[in-house]
């Protein structure tokens, strides 16, 4: 796995995605949070095709906070499970690498 990667997640609400976004970066699980915007989702849970608006938001962080970014985020956030996945980055310019991983951990 690479050392910095992405986390992207969805949230019920631009409210939500902020609020547990603002957190995560506050306690130093990410560098950042980039909103992205409503998106409309349609997915199976518990047997049955649902549809939602949802927002999406991709995180930067380092591959080593990211399982405990992803344990927060599911403390955080409304969804039943994490709706988050990690990302790699194979390539990243260096000033960018260390920003992420000076501003993400303690």
């Amino acid at each position: 796995m690479s050392e910095i990667v992405s986390v992207y997640a969805t949230f019920a609400s631009v409210e939500e995605a902020r609020s547990v976004g603002r957190s995560l970066v506050e306690e130093r699980l990410a560098a950042c949070i980039n909103l992205l915007g409503t998106c409309h989702s349609i997915y199976r849970w518990h047997g049955k095709v649902e549809e939602a608006e949802e927002v999406a938001a991709i995180f930067k962080t380092t591959a080593g906070q990211a399982p405990l970014l992803i344990a927060r985020l599911g403390q955080l956030y409304s969804y039943e499970s994490p709706a988050a996945v990690v990302w790699p980055i194979s390539e990243a310019s260096e000033a960018y690498r260390l920003w992420v991983i000076e501003n993400s951990g303690r």
